[in-house]
C-alpha cells in the first residue's frame, strides 16, 4: 500500500532524463528506512551498478572492521537444519530461523545463484 505517496518526476543526475519515481517504490524506500530520493534513473543506476560491479565494488556487505577482528567474534553452538550435523555459527541462533553449517550453507548458496 502506498498511503501518502504520490508519484514524482526526477531529473537524473547522470544523463539529465527525467523519470517517474512511483508511489509504490517511495513506500519501499520507507519501508527499508531509506532517506534520499533516487538520484539517478533506472538506466542509469543499473549503468552505475555494473561498473561497481566490474571493478570489485559490488553491493555485498563489507564489515569496516579489519578482517582479523571478526574472527575473534564468540561462536555459538547450533545444529544444521539441513544434514542435522553439530555446528558453530558467529551469532546466537534463533529458534524461528534455520542455520546451516558451512558445507550446507554453501551448497544452498551455489543452489540459488545458480552455479
Amino acid at each position: 500500500m502506498s498511503f501518502g505517496f504520490v508519484d514524482k518526476v526526477l531529473t537524473c543526475r547522470d544523463c539529465g532524463t527525467q523519470f517517474v519515481f512511483t508511489a509504490g517504490e517511495q513506500q519501499f524506500y520507507a519501508d527499508k528506512g531509506f532517506t534520499n530520493e533516487p538520484s539517478r534513473c533506472p538506466t542509469c543506476r543499473a549503468a552505475a551498478r555494473s561498473r561497481r560491479s566490474a571493478r570489485g565494488e559490488g553491493s555485498s556487505y563489507r564489515s569496516r572492521e579489519p578482517r582479523e577482528s571478526r574472527q575473534d567474534r564468540p561462536m555459538c553452538p547450533a545444529i544444521c537444519s539441513d544434514c542435522g550435523r553439530e555446528t558453530m555459527v558467529p551469532f546466537l541462533p534463533r529458534q524461528d530461523r534455520p542455520v546451516y553449517c558451512s558445507d550446507c550453507f554453501r551448497a544452498r548458496r551455489q543452489v540459488s545463484s545458480g552455479y
